[in-house]
């Protein structure tokens, strides 16, 4: 029996454990992430927004070639409204996360949570429709793929807002979760082009972005974001085991300082010179 009980006291203590460490970690991921997009929120609203408002919106081509075309109004406007649209949930996303914010404030985030999701679904929509009117530089798999993106960040929009209707509390909060991983899509994108030029130098990129690397990235930006955020949901349920915890944990971790290093590295070399000169670097 005193075995049986030593047993059993030790696996709660290895889960108790277990969760604290889940807990640190998806913290710090998520701190990190905060600060990150906070940075590249603030560097798409100045850059991308700016130009559109000081009507010299062809400076974003020194960032994204063949972004601005010129006889096509609709498209500058429509990609204009997806840049101010990404820099509010870039922004917002972590505040609407937060549990103090949800239950000590609930009116402030019912209020930011439809400027949230209607930002979001502009952010959708405002890409669809520069892909619809002029497509993008990469052709046919790049249009795939950030079209399969707008489609699916408004469509998590839409589900983060219908079950908060619903007071559908746990669902609504996976969905939004969802929503969020989509969101953080445009600036992963860019990181993930540094780390590549810097380790991979360039390998399988074009400048017109058809190669091979470029076909990956098209997607990639986004669909391991929402895997990571199924991992994360089922991660906090307690039916998980200690050990995969502890392994959601590892991973959650290694993502934290690689965002970390990747953060300095964007913010020393690319957003806040662009901030300060007005063009990309």
């Amino acid at each position: 029996m005193a075995e049986g009980n030593l047993a059993i006291a030790y696996d709660a203590q290895r889960a108790h454990w277990a969760s604290r460490v889940f807990d640190y970690s998806s913290r710090a991921l998520a701190i990190t992430t905060w600060l990150s997009c906070a940075l590249f929120g603030l560097y798409i609203l100045v850059f991308y927004a700016g130009a559109l408002a000081s009507n010299s919106a062809a400076r974003w081509n020194t960032a994204l070639p063949g972004l601005y075309t010129g006889p096509h109004a609709a498209a500058t406007f429509a990609m204009g409204i997806h840049f101010a649209a990404g820099g509010v949930i870039l922004a917002l996303g972590f505040i609407q996360l937060l549990n103090a914010v949800r239950v000590r404030v609930p009116a402030l985030h019912r209020w930011l949570g439809r400027i949230y999701v209607t930002a979001a679904a502009l952010a959708g929509a405002g890409g669809l429709i520069f892909i619809a009117t002029v497509g993008t530089i990469g052709g046919t798999t790049m249009n795939m793929g950030f079209g399969l993106y707008g489609m699916l960040m408004m469509f998590c929009a839409l589900q983060t807002y219908r079950y908060a209707r619903r007071r559908e509390v746990g669902i609504h909060r996976a969905w939004a979760i969802r929503l969020f991983a989509l969101a953080i899509g445009s600036w992963l994108y860019r990181m993930e082009y540094a780390f590549w030029f810097l380790f991979a130098h360039r390998i399988g990129h074009t400048h017109g972005f058809h190669g091979p690397f470029d076909a990956v990235m098209a997607f990639f930006f986004y669909v391991p974001n929402l895997l990571i955020a199924e991992v994360y949901l089922r991660g906090r349920s307690a039916e998980v085991a200690a050990a995969a915890k502890i392994a959601i944990a590892v991973v959650l971790s290694t993502a934290t300082c690689l965002l970390a290093v990747a953060t300095y590295f964007f913010a020393t070399h690319y957003w806040w010179p662009a901030m300060i000169t007005g063009s990309a670097a």
